[in-house]
């Protein structure tokens, strides 16, 4: 017998995110379906392996998929945290960034690309290299041979099949990166998915944006108080970024940027200095990233799709801040 891996408690709040149509199937077997979801991205099994009790493996994933497609499991992320700041659970006095490299599994690859889209993408690199060709004089272009030009385009299509399913090549094999915004009590807030060899630094804005944390009324709060990153994050965008919005930087400086801007005097600008006891606490990202890493199928990537990984992250991340409400509330 498979354990429960729902309670009633947690079971009434994710009801009503759940669409049912008019002929849809009955509630409780609709929990289950919903069990077998979550037992496949705790687990990291396939999903031909679901057990029985959660119904035929093939339906449980065609109900992922609908749920996957219809936002299900981003809207249920968001209603949690929505749920927690309406009873003033959310704490936004520190939010913290940070990333993590996910292994790909060697069934992440492959990921089917309609012809039209990937044509597309062809278009779009060969405008690029052309691009690039024009710049060089015309004593160093290079001369056009069938063969290689043959080489070159099947090297172009496999880089644009990964850049696509959100996979970067590194000496270890396929990666994914998942950069998460957490909040002090080591709950997610967003979640951004890039390839593995893509700098923390560019996504430090993009992260912050997807902020939204909806109370009982008014608009949705989208500025913490303070944010804290590690020295990846230190760069004068994102600290402009922060100044602007009138937020709080707690972020060290790194000893080469210390170094250029003592060798300017004057012109290099003030000082960079960060609190040091709210950097402490940084390591709630650190700890939410192991909570989020418990799940296996988290841990490491068995998706194809970057959008069936990134709604097994949407899910992970909701079930944390159900699990502390339907705690909160017993």
């Amino acid at each position: 017998m498979t354990r429960v891996q729902l309670s009633d408690a947690e079971w009434e709040f994710i009801k009503p995110y759940l669409p049912i149509g008019e002929y849809g199937p009955y509630p409780e077997r609709l929990r289950r379906q919903f069990e077998g979801v979550i037992w496949h991205f705790k687990t990291g099994s396939q999903w031909r392996e679901t057990p029985r009790e959660f119904g035929a493996w093939s339906t449980v994933h065609n109900r992922f998929r609908q749920w996957r497609d219809a936002g299900v499991f981003e809207a249920l992320l968001e209603g949690a945290i929505a749920e927690a700041a309406k009873r003033g659970e959310v704490d936004l006095s520190l939010v913290s960034v940070d990333s993590t490299t996910v292994r790909a599994h060697q069934d992440a690859a492959g990921m089917h690309l309609e012809p039209d889209a990937l044509a597309a993408l062809e278009k779009a690199a060969e405008e690029t290299d052309k691009a690039r060709q024009r710049g060089r004089p015309a004593g160093t272009r290079r001369a056009r041979h069938p063969e290689r030009e043959e080489r070159r385009r099947v090297r172009r299509r496999r880089k644009l099949r990964l850049r696509a399913a959100l996979l970067g090549r590194s000496r270890g094999g396929q990666t994914s990166k998942v950069h998460i915004a957490g909040e002090r009590k080591c709950r997610p807030l967003a979640f951004i998915l890039t390839e593995g060899q893509a700098a923390d630094s560019p996504q430090f804005i993009t992260v912050l944006k997807r902020i939204r944390v909806r109370g009982p009324v008014g608009r949705p709060r989208i500025r913490p108080d303070a944010v804290a990153g590690d020295k990846a994050y230190s760069s004068r965008g994102n600290r402009s970024h922060l100044r602007k919005r009138s937020i709080k930087a707690v972020i060290p400086e790194k000893v080469d940027q210390a170094a250029n801007r003592k060798k300017k005097g004057s012109k290099g600008g003030r000082p960079v200095s960060h609190d040091a006891e709210l950097y402490k606490d940084r390591n709630t990202v650190e700890r939410l990233i192991n909570k989020m890493k418990a799940w296996r199928g988290i841990a490491t990537r068995y998706d194809k799709t970057p959008t069936s990984y990134l709604a097994g992250l949407h899910l992970r991340g909701a079930m944390i801040w159900i699990k502390d409400l339907t705690r909160i509330a017993t």
